[in-house]
């Protein structure tokens, strides 16, 4: 899915919005994660699934096509953990009770 397929899955499913309307709240929504993701905050969407920020450490890699030794510097990634009830639908087990 696109992002402006989901601002028109937004618009579909809230008749009183607008498609500009929907795709502002979408715009709201991936700007306030990306914020919290910058302050390295976690982001928990309950049943679907986790965002955390892990610090990679700086180390030693090898270019592939010479092998030589060159140094990776230390980077940030963005993690996603699935949450239970989105992994259990997708591997078609019935929902815990």
């Amino acid at each position: 899915m696109t992002k402006s397929e989901l601002c028109i899955e937004v618009a579909k499913r809230n008749p009183f919005l607008t498609h500009k309307d929907a795709e502002i709240i979408v715009d709201v929504l991936f700007d306030s994660m990306v914020a919290s993701l910058l302050r390295k905050e976690r982001i928990e969407f309950r049943g679907f699934g986790n965002f955390s920020v892990k610090q990679m450490k700086a180390r030693k890699g090898r270019n592939p096509k010479t092998g030589e030794v060159v140094h990776v510097p230390e980077t940030a990634r963005v993690v996603f953990k699935i949450g239970k009830e989105l992994f259990e639908r997708l591997n078609k087990k019935p929902p815990s009770q």
